[in-house]
């Protein structure tokens, strides 16, 4: 198992960055409108540091929103050297931030590498350029493939957001930009579906028609298939759905979209349900009325029987089962074991999610 890992976020709000984007609203999303000064970060750093537990934890520190490398390269350095001493002191292990894939050169890396950069992530959004126009992103795809490559060459790891649902997007765009991203071998990737926040453009043409969010059923059966292949090619997925917060719910600053506090629960439940009525389809002449019985991983359960018993109900119906018992193992987290009657059945989540996404070797 690996090491517990413990973030310390530091909010930039819009910092460094002035475009305005169709969906975004910085201040809202963070819930901050106050600049960032090091006295503010080690103020944070300060009072988070103590909640950590002792032992093998890895303490990371994270400047999130804005363009971190839009800003003043004084301030950025001003910035950097208050985390920066305290990884030198042992007490932080990582140094994460986020920018545009246009804030980024030669002069920008050096300056990054000796603040004590690890992970560089971007905010590539999509990678088809007619959405990035739409959406007013102020960069073109080519910038992000170049920005990527230039990071890895200075041997940070590398970090990609991609957004569902953008102004002109389609499912077949979004797939693009999800293949286009494990060609690039992020370190790891952050999935956003769209929502309409006050404030923004997007609310605009939101509330005069011009603009429908996805649903969050169609959300979930898009992020499904991109975590699928995102894991499927080794890829960390860190992150689905922005995280809830006092502003970021409905009835607050989220104006429509598919919002969910559990937006991850539900992607992960989402391919529970894919993978075992593929398999469940073709044995259903069997199971008519039986209980079944099935094994995972204890860490999987939930996922596995979906919120108050989604997946569970859903399967029962739909097959006319008498019952399903969902029981956690200490067992291989690729594996699902499936029993009824005097049969057995194994199920390797890998090689399922392989077939179900046509990857050929």
């Amino acid at each position: 198992m690996g090491k517990k890992h413990f973030i310390i976020p530091i909010f930039v709000p819009h910092y460094g960055c002035p475009h305005d984007c169709a969906f975004c609203n910085q201040r809202r999303i963070t819930g901050l409108s106050t600049d960032v000064t090091p006295e503010y970060v080690e103020k944070i750093i300060e009072e988070y540091l103590p909640t950590f537990p002792a032992g093998e934890i890895t303490v990371e520190l994270a400047f999130y929103g804005g363009s971190f490398t839009g800003i003043d390269k004084e301030i950025q350095r001003k910035l950097l050297s208050v985390p920066l001493k305290y990884k030198r002191e042992g007490k932080i292990d990582k140094i994460r931030l986020s920018t545009r894939p246009d804030y980024i050169d030669d002069d920008i890396l050096n300056l990054l590498k000796q603040g004590g950069v690890d992970i560089i992530e971007l905010g590539v959004q999509s990678l088809d350029d007619a959405v990035l126009k739409k959406n007013g992103r102020g960069h073109n795809s080519q910038q992000v493939y170049m920005a990527s490559k230039l990071i890895k060459e200075y041997q940070f790891e590398l970090g990609l957001q991609m957004m569902l649902g953008l102004i002109g997007d389609t499912r077949e765009k979004m797939i693009y930009t999800a293949k286009e991203f494990i060609k690039l071998k992020p370190y790891c990737v952050r999935i956003y579906p769209t929502l309409v926040i006050k404030d923004t453009h997007l609310e605009r043409l939101y509330k005069s028609g011009n603009f429908s969010p996805l649903t969050l059923e169609e959300a979930v059966d898009i992020s499904a298939y991109l975590l699928m292949l995102f894991e499927y090619h080794d890829i960390n997925v860190i992150r689905i759905g922005l995280q809830p917060t006092e502003n970021i719910n409905y009835g607050k600053d989220v104006v429509a979209g598919p919002f969910h506090p559990s937006f991850r629960q539900l992607v992960e439940s989402h391919i529970y349900r894919i993978i075992l009525e593929d398999f469940l389809n073709a044995i259903k002449a069997e199971i008519e009325d039986r209980m079944i019985s099935i094994d995972i991983n204890n860490r999987d359960v939930s996922n596995l029987v979906g919120q108050k018993s989604s997946n569970v109900k859903h399967l029962v119906n739909k097959y006319s089962l008498k019952s399903i018992k969902v029981y956690g193992k200490q067992m291989d987290k690729d594996l699902i074991f499936i029993r009824f009657d005097d049969k057995n059945y194994r199920i390797d989540k890998r090689e399922y999610i392989k077939r179900l996404l046509n990857i050929k070797d």
